[in-house]
C-alpha cells in the first residue's frame, strides 16, 4: 500500500508526543498521543487506545511510526515533518529546515529551556535516523514575539548577563501565529490593527499584536512570568523568589513556583473546570485572582501598542470558560467593549454586541495545523521553479 502524502507534525514534551498527520490541503487526518514515556503508558491513536511501555523517546517515536504505518502512513511517503520546539533563542526566530547547523543552534539554547529543547531534539534526531533523507522543519515558540522592541525585551540587569541570554522571550509564539491567520477568516474582515490575544490554558499569557506583529508579551525569561496560571505563579518578586530558594533549596522553589502554585496553590486544583464547579471560597477566590490579572495585564498590553480594537480568546479555558471570560471582558468594559452575553454563554464567536466599540471573538487553537502550514510554505519555497 502507498503511503500517503502529507505532513507529519510533532510535539515532544518531557514524558509525551502528540501527532498530528495532515494531508497536502492541510486537511486534518490521523492524530494522538502517546504518554508516559519512560514508564506505564499508553499509545492513543485516532480513537483507539492500547497500554504500552515506552523506555524512551525513541521507542515511543517506533510504537508512533508502526501504528501509523498501519493507517498508511509511512516517514517514507510524507512530504516533510514539522516540530514544536519551545525555544528558538535570539536567533532562530522563523520556521527552518533541520540542518545540522540549525540543530546545533537549539541545542545551544538548552540551557534556556532545559526541561523542553532536550525532549525537542531527541525526537529530530530519533526521526532522522529512521528516515534519514526526509525534510524536517521546526517551528519556535519564541519566534513570533523576535519583532517586540529592545526596550521590552531587555531586562534593567548588567550586559554581562544580558549577553548570557537573560532576558525576556516570551512563549505561545505558535498559538499567536496561528490565531492570527485565523482571525480574518472567522470575522470575514482584515486582522484588526491592535489586537489582544488572550492565550488561556494551564498556561496563560496575553500578546499585544500590532498590524499583525507581536509587540509586547506576558512572559518572559521562562513561561513562569506574567499570568496567574494553572501551576505556576506568574509574576513574584524577585528576592521573594530568593527566599523561596533561602528556605526550600533551588529545586524546591522551582517546584513551588512552577508546580505548586497558580490556580493549584490558591484553590487546590489546576483545572478550571473543577474550580467553577466546587463553590468554596477558596476555588472562587483562585478564579478571582486568574480574571484579575488577566485585566490588569490587559492594560499593558493595550499600552504598548496605543489602544484595542479587538480582543481574542484562544486556548482551553479561553475557548470554553464562559464565566472567565465573562469575568475579564467585564473588567474591560471601560474600553467600550459591549458583550453579547447569550454568546458567550455559548462559547459562540463573535461575542461582541453590535453597537460595542471593541471586536470580541473566540479563536479555536490549532497548533499543530499552524506548524504543517509553516512546513508546507517551506517546502513550496524550496521547490524548484519549472
Amino acid at each position: 500500500m502507498a503511503s500517503r502524502s502529507g505532513i507529519l507534525v510533532f510535539n515532544a514534551g518531557s514524558s509525551s508526543i502528540k501527532f498530528a498527520f495532515f494531508d497536502d490541503d492541510l486537511r486534518r487526518g490521523v492524530s494522538g498521543l502517546a504518554d508516559e514515556i519512560g514508564g506505564s503508558g499508553r499509545l492513543r491513536i485516532g480513537d483507539t487506545s492500547e497500554a504500552a511501555r515506552f523506555a524512551d523517546h525513541a521507542a515511543a517515536l517506533q510504537a508512533i511510526l508502526g501504528a501509523l504505518a498501519g493507517r498508511g502512513i509511512r516517514l517514507d511517503g510524507v512530504r516533510g515533518t514539522g516540530h514544536r520546539v519551545v525555544h528558538g533563542g535570539r536567533t532562530l526566530t522563523a520556521p527552518c529546515r533541520l540542518t545540522p547547523e540549525a540543530i546545533a543552534a537549539i541545542e545551544a539554547c538548552v540551557p534556556l529551556a532545559p526541561l523542553h529543547n532536550p525532549h525537542n531534539l531527541t525526537l529530530i534526531r530519533a526521526v532522522a535516523a529512521a528516515a534519514p533523507q526526509l525534510a524536517q522543519y521546526a517551528c519556535f515558540d519564541t519566534a513570533f514575539h523576535a519583532t517586540n522592541p529592545d526596550v521590552a525585551l531587555r531586562y534593567a540587569i548588567p550586559e554581562a548577563e544580558d549577553r548570557k541570554g537573560i532576558r525576556r522571550y516570551g512563549f505561545h509564539g505558535i498559538s499567536f501565529s496561528g490565531l492570527v491567520r485565523q482571525l480574518p477568516e472567522l470575522a470575514g474582515r482584515p486582522l484588526p490593527a491592535r489586537l489582544l490575544a488572550l492565550h488561556l490554558g494551564n498556561g496563560v499569557s496575553l500578546c499585544a499584536i500590532r498590524d499583525g506583529r507581536s509587540v509586547a508579551t506576558t512572559m518572559g525569561y521562562s513561561p513562569l512570568e506574567g499570568l496567574t496560571m494553572g501551576t505556576r505563579s506568574g509574576g513574584i518578586d524577585g528576592n521573594a523568589v530568593l527566599r523561596l530558594a533561602s528556605e526550600h533549596g533551588i529545586e524546591g522553589a522551582a517546584r513551588i513556583l512552577n508546580r505548586e502554585s497558580g490556580l493549584r496553590g490558591l484553590g487546590g486544583s489546576s483545572d478550571m473546570r473543577a474550580l467553577l464547579a466546587a463553590g468554596t471560597p477558596q476555588a472562587d477566590f483562585a478564579i478571582r485572582h486568574f480574571v484579575y490579572w488577566a485585566v490588569r495585564h490587559a492594560g499593558s498590553m493595550m499600552a504598548a501598542m496605543g489602544g484595542l480594537d479587538a480582543l481574542a480568546f484562544t486556548g482551553g479555558i479561553g475557548e470554553h470558560a464562559a464565566p472567565v471570560r465573562a469575568g475579564i471582558m467585564d473588567g474591560l468594559a471601560w474600553t467600550g467593549l459591549r458583550v453579547d452575553t447569550q454568546a458567550n454563554a455559548r462559547n459562540a464567536p463573535p461575542l461582541h454586541d453590535q453597537p460595542s466599540a471593541i471586536e470580541a471573538w473566540i479563536v479555536p487553537a490549532d497548533e499543530e495545523r499552524t506548524i504543517a502550514l509553516d512546513v508546507l510554505h517551506a517546502l513550496e519555497a524550496a521547490a524548484p521553479s519549472s
